[in-house]
């Protein structure tokens, strides 16, 4: 069975379903997984360390600081390249910054962004752009699972978890591999709250959804809590409600969600006025346009 059709043959235990995103909404590893694994690796790989100040504001930006936050690392990294371009900085020096043609060529066609399903592209089609980009992606990981150290949930997650998982079905949906999200919430305690975990190697956010819970429970019963545009975009595709926790926020958006969000969803008076007040709230967190341009 593949990893969609694990999905597809989720079935209901509860009359309520819950997407939770993981990092930055669960656990505040979001700093720190880009500041000290992502960005030293794309200085290396890419041979950008000359310009380690430009390229980490403009990755920083991206990833942790705006609307782009929380996308997937192959996106991610031709939207930085793509703004790197413009960068008075670099073109005052002339540096050639990747075009990542041949990766924006496989996001268009692949939904499932992964380490496995590129490497499995390029052994059939053989890349080097592609080959360098596997391998800056599969260091992340490999830096990532021998040098993070247990970084436990916001207090208030883990209370929520404890208190939704009697009443809903909870799933993961993230674009973090998979591998990492089960080694994080086995060794935190709290892989027990969870009946799946959906991440990159299952498709979009909004496939997790689509595949997870429409059809299966009413549209009303069914929300998203994440702290990423991303996450709000998948809900919205999916039309289902989308909680959100506030980025530098994010204890205090869960203490809300246990107080106020819990039983509004519950008792179905979330949606409306409520609702659209914490997504202006949202939305004013997550600027659109870099302060460089």
């Amino acid at each position: 069975m593949n990893y969609q059709e694990k999905l597809k043959a989720f079935n209901p235990k509860h009359n309520y379903f819950i997407g939770i995103d993981s990092d930055g909404c669960v656990f505040d590893t979001m700093e720190i997984k880009q500041k000290q694994f992502f960005i030293p690796n794309a200085l290396k790989y890419f041979e950008l360390t000359g310009f380690e100040e430009v390229v980490r504001e403009t990755w920083e930006f991206v990833n942790l600081y705006s609307v782009h936050r929380g996308g997937n690392r192959f996106i991610s990294l031709i939207r930085v390249f793509d703004y790197l371009r413009e960068r008075k900085e670099i073109l005052e020096a002339a540096i050639n910054i990747p075009s990542l043609e041949s990766l924006k060529d496989w996001v268009k066609k692949e939904t499932k962004l992964s380490n496995t399903t590129l490497r499995e592209h390029i052994e059939s089609h053989g890349d080097d752009e592609l080959e360098l980009v596997l391998q800056w992606s599969e260091k992340i990981n490999s830096d990532i699972e021998s040098g993070l150290n247990r970084i436990p949930p916001f207090p208030h997650a883990h209370e929520a978890l404890k208190d939704l998982a009697p009443l809903a079905d909870i799933v993961i949906v993230s674009q973090t591999p998979l591998e990492a999200l089960e080694r994080e919430w086995e060794e935190n305690n709290i892989r027990q709250y969870a009946r799946l975990i959906a991440a990159q190697e299952h498709g979009t956010k909004a496939e997790h959804i689509k595949y997870a819970a429409v059809g299966k429970y009413p549209d009303a019963n069914i929300i998203m809590i994440g702290d990423a545009k991303g996450d709000q975009a998948a809900a919205r595709e999916n039309n289902i409600l989308f909680y959100p926790v506030i980025p530098g926020k994010e204890d205090l958006s869960w203490q809300r969600f246990l107080k106020e969000g819990k039983n509004r969803f519950f008792m179905r008076t979330y949606s409306g006025e409520y609702e659209n007040k914490l997504h202006s709230e949202f939305e004013l967190s997550l600027p659109s346009r870099p302060f460089w341009q």
